[in-house]
């Protein structure tokens, strides 16, 4: 299973530039290599999975409804919803599952669960990685994916200096049956006032590179509308690598894997600095690529497709 320091500065990459490997996807020089996205054989996530969030610090209910309408998006298949639709971007990790031939993994079904509020900083404003843990075992460990969501004034360890959230594995309560066993969690951090330019591009100006201006955010929140693409992308690693030894492309200590080897890939077109070819809203504005429950548009990353080798896009 990666590091968590390493696999996280890797995702931290997909909000600024593009890795050399990942250009390599978007570049008309067809003498170039495709992406070799490799299966290790381990097990990815399957059945019905419920994501809890955790919330740590000050979130204002709008806020918080922002990150589980996403969540809900996730698993729509209401025919009411417009396209395309947040639940049109998730199915494209199917094709991890049919790719993999386990049958077992073929059907994998995520909902919203459970939300818990820690309000009162239980654990203080500076947070280890092991204190990222404790907070996401407070979710739900069978059949789950506990989401910690770090509010804007709480430093977590590489927080901006080189992760903008992460995600891994640790051992749940000890069953009499089956000793312990694993629960996949999620961080993300609120990079509003910490690191805006690094983890909530291309809502912000990004500190390097070309300097395009900015999107207006689609939930009007820069912060959230940046934790939300960021949750995203780590969701999509989570489910297709879950453990460490499911799909990633590179070093098992720093993986690429199904929306960190697509940086800032947002639309077609998309290059160093700029996300793409991107619809506008007509009344506020904002950029935006899937549309969600409650009348919710999301600006959503491009996923790489593993029977092409080619990052997939929504718009």
């Amino acid at each position: 299973m990666p590091s968590l320091d390493t696999s996280s500065l890797v995702f931290l990459v997909f909000s600024l530039l593009f890795s050399v490997e990942a250009r390599r996807l978007v570049e008309s020089d067809q003498t170039e290599q495709p992406l070799l996205f490799q299966y290790h054989n381990g097990p990815l996530l399957s059945g019905k999975i419920s994501v809890n969030l955790i919330w740590y610090g000050k979130f204002k209910p709008s806020q918080r409804a922002i990150v589980s309408d996403f969540v809900a998006s996730v698993a729509s298949s209401k025919p009411t919803t417009a396209q395309p639709s947040v639940a049109t971007w998730w199915k494209a990790t199917q094709k991890y599952y049919q790719l993999s031939k386990k049958p077992s993994s073929l059907a994998l079904s995520l909902g919203l669960g459970s939300q818990i509020l820690d309000e009162n900083y239980s654990l203080g404003k500076s947070l280890t990685t092991q204190q990222i843990v404790e907070l996401a075992s407070k979710g739900a460990q069978k059949n789950a994916i506990n989401v910690v969501l770090t509010s804007a004034d709480v430093a977590v360890d590489g927080f901006c200096s080189s992760r903008c959230g992460t995600h891994g594995s640790a051992s749940g309560s000890r069953s009499s049956s089956s000793g312990h066993s694993k629960f996949a969690y999620i961080w993300v951090g609120n990079s509003e006032t910490q690191c805006p330019g690094q983890c909530a591009w291309p809502f912000h100006q990004p500190i390097y590179g070309p300097q395009n201006p900015p999107l207006v955010a689609p939930n009007n929140d820069v912060g959230l509308d940046g934790m939300v693409i960021n949750l995203a992308s780590l969701l999509a690693g989570t489910v297709t690598n879950p453990f460490g030894n499911g799909y990633y492309q590179g070093p098992k200590e720093a993986p690429l894997e199904a929306a960190s080897a697509c940086p800032g890939i947002y639309g077609k077109g998309a290059y160093p600095g700029y996300a793409g070819d991107l619809p506008v809203d007509a009344t506020t504005g904002a950029s935006y690529n899937a549309h969600g429950v409650n009348g919710r548009k999301y600006l959503l990353p491009a996923l790489f497709d593993p029977s092409t080798s080619t990052c997939a896009t929504l718009a």
